[in-house]
């Protein structure tokens, strides 16, 4: 059974192999022959049985006009499989072409090796395809990366500027302290420094937030540990986090990106989903970086929010999924109701890491 089987598929494979050349021809040619066979079979089959009812005592002319109407019907039904045939690679191209306007932009047209014209063009689409996806990601990692520098710039600002005229008005109102006598004023002096010194401090986090001095200066680990234990103050959910395999600093881009994620996944989880408690580990493999984030909170409908992208939640996990896509990187969000959110994301190094360089010990914050 398995040997009829099998030189079935051989013959089918040979008969494929036979016809290729055929096949092969442009679709112009192929009409061209199709009908001219048709016509030459037509009007030689059709001279032939005009001579023999002719001829024969029986003709009539309701006999005639049946052979004319059912060689015309015969000419179009063989007409009709011969372009359907012909047009076959063109019409499997229209639908993927129509697939891809619905939405499919990952999907290409395959290349099928049987009618050179389709697969010109089918060859076409596809670096059109290309070329839009490239100037997509170009574009979308230009406004990520111009969003980094402005974040960095305001962040430099307001570290620099504001951070240090609000620490000079400090030191005047307690120089101005000093120097009054009454009890009433001074504690007016007072409550101006602690208002002045809390705008200082939210300052200076609002700065760390927009752009954290650490993620450029220290790297990745430091400044997550710095903002995961900053998180836990500000938001009383417990985050056990964990890092290892970690070799050296990753490239800047790799980094930023992240981190962002981390950040986003915390904030939404201090925001929406109502947890105790925050699972986060980052490892290096040997070609890429992975982490995870899970929380024990009460989960949402993904699916939902995917039909409604507008809101806040939408976008920030939107952009997630553009960071790690522009870094050829995956994110996977596994989440439903009652039963947590986990976000998995894995970006892969742009080069080969020195093996020999010594592993940093694996780190704990908790």
């Amino acid at each position: 059974m398995v040997t009829n089987r099998q030189q079935l598929a051989e013959a089918e494979q040979q008969g494929h192999s036979a016809l290729k050349p055929l096949l092969s021809i442009p679709i112009f040619y192929k009409v061209l022959i199709a009908n001219s066979f048709i016509i030459f079979v037509g009007a030689t089959g059709g001279t032939w049985l005009a001579t023999h009812l002719n001829n024969s005592p029986y003709a009539t002319p309701i006999s005639l006009v049946g052979f004319i109407a059912a060689g015309w019907l015969i000419s179009i039904a063989l007409n009709f499989v011969v372009l359907q045939i012909a047009f076959r690679p063109l019409t499997h191209l229209g639908k993927v072409m129509q697939r891809v306007q619905a939405g499919e932009r990952s999907l290409r047209a395959p290349l099928t090796g049987i009618d050179s014209q389709a697969d010109q063009l089918a060859s076409a689409f596809n670096m059109v395809l290309e070329a839009l996806d490239d100037a997509s990601r170009q574009r979308a990692s230009q406004i990520i990366n111009a969003q980094e520098q402005e974040r960095q710039r305001i962040a430099r600002e307001l570290h620099d500027e504001t951070s240090q005229v609000l620490t000079s008005l400090l030191i005047s109102l307690a120089v101005l302290e000093e120097s009054i006598e009454s009890p009433e004023a001074r504690e007016r002096i007072a409550d101006t420094r602690a208002l002045a010194h809390s705008t200082l401090r939210a300052i200076r986090t609002l700065s760390i937030d927009l752009r954290p001095s650490a993620l450029d200066d220290l790297g990745l680990l430091p400044a997550l540990r710095w903002y995961v234990k900053e998180y836990q103050k500000k938001c009383a959910i417990e985050v056990d986090f964990h890092s290892s395999g970690l070799k050296e600093r990753l490239p800047a881009e790799m980094e930023t990106a992240l981190y962002r994620i981390v950040q986003e996944c915390l904030t939404n989880t201090a925001r929406h989903s109502n947890a105790k408690k925050v699972f986060v580990e980052l490892r290096e493999t040997d070609d890429a970086v992975n982490a995870s984030i899970k929380d024990d909170g009460h989960g949402f409908d993904y699916d939902a929010l995917l039909k409604n992208p507008g809101q806040e939640r939408g976008l920030g996990l939107a952009g997630m999924h553009e960071r790690a896509v522009l870094l050829d990187g995956t994110l996977a969000i596994a989440t439903e109701p009652g039963k947590g959110t986990a976000v998995k994301v894995s970006i892969p190094l742009p080069y080969a890491r020195n093996s020999s360089m010594p592993e940093n010990e694996e780190m704990t914050v908790q």
